[in-house]
This record gives C-alpha cells, structure tokens and sequence, in this order.
C-alpha cells in the first residue's frame, strides 16, 4: 500500500490522504474532519456537507480519473512509450503530475506513515465479516469491537435493498479493502463506519472467536481419533444424519468439537 498526503497550495495546508492499495488498484480517500464545502475537493463537497470523511473507493477513483490523462486519449500509446510504461495506469500518472490538475491547487506527496487521525478512523474497519441468517452480519473490528448488523436497518444505502432481495447476492459479500466495507458482488459497498453504527455490539472478541474455532472445530482425522473409530464410520454417522459438517473438503470435513462429542452420549 501507498500513502499519500493531498495538499492543497492555495490554502497552504494538508486536506486529507490517498491510500492506494497496490494489489487491487483501488483508492480510498480520508479527508481532514474539519473541511467544510468550501474547502473540501468539488467533487467531495457532498460528502463532507453530510459529515462524510471517509470517501468509498468508486468516488476516490472517480477523484484520481479527474487528474490523470484518461486512458482514451487518441495518442495514448505514444504517452506511454514516452514515460516507459508498459501499460495505462492510472497510480504511475498520478504520480508523475504530483496530482495536480489545472482545475484547482491540489497536489500529492508520497509520506511514509499514516496521520493519528486516519490510524484512528482505521480503528473501525473491518477485520473480517461473516454471513449469517436472515441477512445479518457479524462484522469484527479493528478495536475489537464485535457487533450484529440487521441489513434491514440498512434499506436506505445504495444497493442494500437488492442485496436482501437476492439471495446469490447476498453470499457474494466478503470484507472489501482495507476492511474499509463489506462488498457484495464487489459492486456494492456498506461501508464499516456505517455497519459500526447500526451494529449492536456483542460482548465477544475476535481473540476469543479465534480461540473458539481453534478449540472447538475439528477435523475428520480429529474426530476419529475422538470417537475412536474409522473415516468410514465418520461418514457412515454424516449419512445418517446424526453429525452435521461446518464445511465439506475432498480429503475431509470440519466439524464442531461439541457435536462430536454428542456422537459419544
């Protein structure tokens, strides 16, 4: 990941931060919490007038598209022979104009470290998310923090609605980058701050989920050696109904240590 400070010369003062996640190609901006729409990038102003300071990743790119030689320019090859570059992208000519656009006095600089205030907001994003029934979320932060989300409280974010209303959909969500969302179809983002509001928190820690799993989820090998008997008898057990994988693999299946051991009773 890159990080870079966005400057603004006319003002003579930092505005915010563009992290560009080089495995993804994705940006996210965090802008300074006391901009307001005078002073905030034009096409950010609506975000910062609803108290929005963390800019989901479509519009950060949208920000980064407005400042570079778009990719349909008619001599584009040429442009890139020029800076040797073997094909368009949009981080290496960013960083060859600095950021700067004749449309307003901003400017990038490339900085080793986060600011405290970005480290902070970063406090709640998401470490990992898991799908449960009924559309709700159990979503780990990164101040360990654990909370439920009801989708449903969610309606009035874009997408959200589609999301309850198809099924297929709604199993496509995944922690999205920088744990800054949870993306469905990786088109549609509920970003964490968000989830972190409507959560209701529970008093559970990602430590603890680990030490659960680790715990308390075994193997099939495992569970043969639990109920001392074969593969064969695991499987027989399975067909029968009487033991219920967590998930299948081709050489084996994870099952709850506490169900195993009611194969014993």
């Amino acid at each position: 990941m890159k990080n870079f400070e966005i400057f603004d010369a006319e003002l003579g003062r930092s505005i915010g931060v563009l992290l560009y996640y080089e495995g993804k190609s994705e940006f996210i901006i965090e802008l300074q919490k006391d901009l307001d729409e005078w002073t905030a990038p034009l096409l950010l102003t609506g975000f910062v007038k609803k108290g929005v300071f963390t800019i989901p990743r479509d519009i950060s790119f949208l920000w980064v598209k407005e400042r570079v030689i778009p990719s349909g320019r008619q001599n584009i090859g040429a442009i890139l022979d020029t800076h040797k570059l073997k094909r368009y992208d949009e981080m290496k000519f960013l960083e060859i104009s600095k950021g700067k656009c004749s449309q307003d006095h901003l400017f990038i600089k490339e900085i080793p470290h986060l600011p405290d205030y970005v480290i902070e907001r970063q406090m709640r994003n998401l470490l990992d998310v898991s799908l449960l029934d009924d559309h709700m979320l159990l979503c780990f932060f990164a101040d360990e923090t654990v909370k439920k989300v009801d989708l449903a409280k969610l309606i009035d974010q874009d997408g959200v609605d589609k999301v309850i209303r198809n099924e297929a959909l709604y199993q496509s969500g995944k922690i999205g980058i920088g744990g800054y969302a949870v993306t469905f179809n990786d088109s549609i983002d509920i970003p964490a701050w968000r989830l972190y509001e409507a959560g209701e928190g529970i008093p559970l820690s990602m430590r603890d989920f680990k030490k659960f799993i680790k715990n308390n989820v075994l193997s099939t090998g495992e569970s043969c050696e639990l109920l001392e008997c074969s593969r064969q008898n695991i499987a027989y057990i399975v067909r029968k109904e009487q033991l219920e994988p967590l998930k299948f693999y081709e050489k084996g299946n994870l099952y709850l240590r506490g169900e195993v051991e009611k194969i014993r009773w």
